[in-house]
């Protein structure tokens, strides 16, 4: 297998990246969508977190797009500014090969050059080893876990927050 190409998502790259989310919604998880969103949708929400000045990358695999990750607005209150939301999603045959963690690192330095301070991950699922420990990699903390709180495929979900400070954190306040 070679290495993957980390690169920004481009429109093109929509059609793969909502395919790889369908089995997350259907078949995962991670997501808490129970009804997978048409690519008409994927591109409004590609579109919209663009537009917010927010990072998105591919991985790119022997020619095809294998996983995405993206950080988008953690709270929509003006007072979480700094503050974001990251996602990563893998198509499943290329799960544990180290492309989630190559993804979320691009992540984390992008949103550091851009000037945010925190990043929240919101694990679907406490029995998510595989996020977990990829957050964990990342040097998230561990924050706390919401029980209970989803119900998906006849069963009750819990979320793990966890999170991981972005360049100087909470130790100076950043230029507005």
């Amino acid at each position: 297998m070679s290495d993957p190409e980390i690169r920004s998502t481009a429109e093109a790259d929509l059609p793969s990246i909502t395919a790889i989310y369908e089995q997350a919604v259907r078949f995962g998880t991670a997501t808490f969508e129970l009804v997978p969103p048409d690519l008409a949708e994927m591109t409004r929400r590609y579109r919209a977190l663009i537009d917010g000045g927010f990072p998105y990358f591919v991985a790119v695999l022997d020619g095809r797009v294998a996983g995405y990750a993206y950080a988008g607005p953690y709270r929509p209150r003006p007072a979480y500014r700094f503050t974001v939301e990251n996602s990563v999603y893998l198509d499943p045959a290329v799960h544990r090969r180290g492309i989630g963690f190559k993804l979320l690192q691009r992540l984390i330095v992008e949103c550091e050059s851009r000037g945010f301070r925190q990043m929240i991950a919101v694990i679907g699922d406490s029995a998510n080893a595989g996020s977990i420990g990829l957050h964990r990699r990342c040097g998230f903390a561990m924050i706390g876990t919401h029980p209970n709180v989803g119900l998906k495929f006849g069963r009750w979900l819990d979320t793990v927050m966890m999170q991981r400070a972005l360049g100087e954190g909470a130790a100076t306040l950043p230029a507005d």
